[in-house]
């Protein structure tokens, strides 16, 4: 079966963390940690988290961060309407340079759930 985009962007972004491990001073680990810790369930649900993480990605417009979230959100079980709700607002919020960034996100989100299809 072939790779999916999610995949590969997984591979290749544990491959960079590992990189970017050896060099990183404990100011950056610290910060590291808390990007982890703040998307934990908390007052908020996890998936409203990642949910407004998507938002947050849309609007400053990193693919990288888009799929991270895409994915954490597909694992998490949000749903088709879930996603385009979410994707709707970051668009509102970021204006017509979203467009793109919207583009390839549906295209990811399309590529997981067909995939989960084809492994049921």
């Amino acid at each position: 079966m072939n790779q999916t985009t999610i995949d590969k962007f997984t591979q290749e972004r544990d491959r960079l963390n590992n990189i970017m491990s050896q060099y990183t001073s404990l100011n950056t680990n610290r910060f590291l940690s808390l990007d982890n810790q703040m998307y934990r369930e908390g007052a908020l649900p996890q998936q409203t988290k990642e949910l407004l993480g998507l938002v947050a990605s849309l609007v400053l417009r990193c693919d990288d961060c888009i799929n991270y979230h895409l994915k954490n959100c597909f694992d998490l079980g949000c749903s088709d309407q879930e996603i385009e709700e979410t994707i709707s607002i970051g668009l509102l919020v970021g204006g017509s340079i979203v467009i793109p960034h919207m583009r390839r996100a549906y295209a990811v989100w399309d590529e997981m759930r067909k995939h989960e299809k084809e492994s049921q």
